[in-house]
């Protein structure tokens, strides 16, 4: 028999988490390849962009493996494309790392420990093996059959707990960070001394298999005035808090 009454927890974490953060600049360079493919005539299908960013203090490495357009990769004077000693074209880091410097610059990172103008980001993405390539490249010749990359597990489902289709715990966890990061851009207030980087915790409970009631938040945010203490970032951060629960 299905369980009825329960608690259930999620977790969100915001758009200045570490993880967030690669996750980002990842993104800024798949979507920059693609522009840079538009511009060029570059048939969108014969892009390959395999990108892992990892962030530290002030330091971002972006690594991968990748098939772009000639704009962005490195040539000598007379225009021929270099390679690097496996015979894989090398990549012009400049403009990926310009792609990273613009989603550092977006979440709101300008501190002493990691700031977007002063970061510095190195760039090892090279030209795709031509033996991973082979695995979509070839699939017109397998009847339509193209090869597995990285495989995983999710967890997720649809449901009615909430106007997004998402389980009360997830979806209350994601509106209180967004709440918060609308806050924290607009300078609203106390809330624009907030960090970028946060964390939030929602448990509900649910009985006869229906979220009744929040039974439990924790939240975790950066804030740049050192002089608050948790009451004060509960202060600041509460209404929010309330805003994203609305009814529940």
């Amino acid at each position: 028999m299905t369980r009825q009454n329960y608690l259930f927890t999620s977790e969100s974490v915001a758009e200045g988490h570490p993880d967030k953060v690669c996750d980002r600049i990842s993104d800024e360079i798949v979507d920059l390849v693609y522009r840079e493919a538009r511009k060029t005539g570059m048939d969108p299908w014969k892009v390959r962009v395999a990108c892992e960013t990892l962030a530290t203090t002030n330091r971002v490495v972006i690594a991968g493996e990748v098939r772009v357009p000639e704009t962005l990769l490195k040539k000598d004077k007379a225009g021929n494309i270099l390679m690097d000693a496996a015979g894989h074209p090398l990549v012009n880091p400049a403009k990926f790392k310009s792609a990273a410097r613009k989603a550092i610059r977006e979440i709101g990172y300008e501190q002493a420990g990691f700031h977007w103008k002063t970061a510095k980001i190195e760039v090892l993405l090279h030209g795709q093996s031509p033996d991973i390539g082979q695995g979509v490249d070839n699939a017109s010749d397998r009847q339509g059959e193209e090869g597995a990359g990285d495989q995983g597990i999710m967890f997720g489902y649809a449901c009615r707990d909430t106007p997004d289709l998402m389980p009360a715990p997830i979806y209350y966890s994601h509106k209180i960070l967004e709440l918060l990061a609308a806050a924290r851009h607009e300078g609203n207030g106390d809330a624009g001394r907030l960090g970028p980087d946060a964390k939030s915790q929602v448990t509900v409970r649910y009985i006869d298999g229906k979220a009744a009631e929040v039974t439990q938040i924790v939240l975790s945010t950066q804030h740049l005035d050192a002089s608050w203490d948790s009451k004060k970032v509960r202060n600041v951060v509460e209404p929010y808090i309330r805003e994203a629960l609305g009814e529940l």
